[in-house]
């Protein structure tokens, strides 16, 4: 691959990624968040489903693993992104997208009790606290004002950011043999079923939806263009450069995100805020060094 073409599609997952926040906040406006949630992955699933369909004639789970996969894809990594659009009620674009740059941290403390190859030593304690402390300065927590909606939609948020990553290390650990867009299509649709399971219990009505066109093309931009194109977009990329460099977009769609939030929804952020993402970022830094170190040593072998 082009280092023109990889600098693209780094640029092009940034901006699909960044642009998802915003999306969402819009569209709440519209729909309630967990039929807004679940709209979004059934449509998600009908088109990946009907792709594999077309294409492949392993388009459905064949095996216990490839089952176990399903189930922990959608419970808790599309299912848990529910949380995150009721979260996004009470807080900016912006700052559920810093929120979401600790993933990689996230990924790395849960997959150590659950992935034998995966284990934590010295110095990525210290990544992994900084990380921490860096979500703390972004949240915030007062206990003097603990039920502040928007700390509660932070708090919310982290929460649903745990459950996704949980999932992600859950079909991991599955190792299933299906391909990956069958893969996600049945996970978009069970985790569509129990975005639709909750919404029922909290008690979301359908008559509360406002169908205008840009709640519809909302919901067709969250599943087409991030749901579809963006997560395969996203898998090239990670195919191409390996997942250290494609998860450097999780510290830059945060800014086109707070870029969006203030020019076209007038959205604030705190400087405390920044800070607390910065914090995030030297965390992440820190609990890759090894990774990072070889790749500079790499590139200075190039370049000698």
């Amino acid at each position: 691959m082009s280092r023109n073409r990889t600098i693209g599609l780094f640029l092009l997952v940034t901006l699909l990624f960044g642009t998802a926040f915003p999306a969402v906040k819009t569209g709440l406006s519209f729909i309630p968040p967990l039929l807004f949630a679940a709209s979004r992955s059934y449509l998600a699933a009908a088109i990946l489903l009907t792709y594999v369909g077309a294409t492949t004639e392993y388009w459905y789970p064949r095996s216990r693993r490839d089952v176990t996969a399903v189930l922990a894809g959608g419970v808790f990594l599309v299912g848990g992104t529910g949380i995150g659009f009721v979260a996004q009620q009470f807080i900016t674009a912006g700052v559920a997208a810093i929120i979401f740059s600790l993933a990689p941290i996230v990924t790395a403390v849960l997959a150590w009790p659950l992935l034998p190859a995966e284990r934590l030593g010295g110095r990525d304690y210290v990544g992994v606290l900084l990380g921490f402390v860096g979500i703390a300065v972004v949240i915030r927590p007062d206990p003097a004002s603990l039920f502040d909606p928007e700390l509660v939609g932070k708090l919310l948020f982290f929460v649903g950011l745990t459950v996704v990553e949980l999932g992600a290390v859950l079909v991991q650990r599955s190792q299933p043999s299906m391909p990956i867009p069958a893969l996600t299509g049945w996970a978009m649709m069970l985790g569509g079923t129990v975005h639709v399971a909750f919404s029922v219990a909290v008690g979301e009505s359908v008559a509360a939806v406002q169908l205008t066109p840009l709640a519809v093309g909302m919901v067709v931009y969250l599943s087409v263009f991030i749901g579809v194109f963006g997560l395969v977009t996203y898998l090239v990329l990670m195919g191409e450069v390996g997942p250290l460099k494609a998860n450097l977009t999780t510290y830059l769609t945060p800014l086109v995100a707070l870029a969006i939030g203030w020019l076209l929804l007038g959205e604030r952020v705190h400087p405390l805020t920044l800070v607390g993402f910065g914090i995030i970022v030297a965390g992440f830094a820190l609990l890759e060094s090894r990774e990072i170190s070889a790749e500079l040593v790499k590139y200075r072998t190039l370049f000698r």
